[in-house]
């Protein structure tokens, strides 16, 4: 029974640590971040994304100077409006 106990209390957070370890790395990967810590210099950079609803997001990236509105659904990507005189314009 001892030997039992003992090896719930280091078998556990091993596997628990494993467990969050893998969800980190999967996220990363995920995401295209990089996985050294060091940060990549991107043409395009994600600026906020909103959730509307099962895979529909409203996101609004930054490429090129300008910032980009964008409507994210599972099959499509569309953009619905720029900033390409300063306030953004649909289009």
């Amino acid at each position: 029974m001892l030997e039992y106990l003992l090896r719930l209390l280091i078998l556990l957070p091993l596997v628990g640590g494993m467990a969050w370890g893998s969800l980190w790395l999967w996220k990363r990967v995920q995401m295209g971040g990089p996985l050294a810590g060091a940060k990549q210099e991107r043409p395009i950079e994600m600026v906020g994304v909103l959730p509307l609803g099962p895979g529909t997001k409203l996101a609004v990236v930054e490429f090129a100077g300008q910032r980009i509105l964008l409507s994210v659904s599972r099959g499509q990507v569309t953009r619905l409006a720029d900033n390409s005189q300063g306030d953004f314009h649909v289009g």
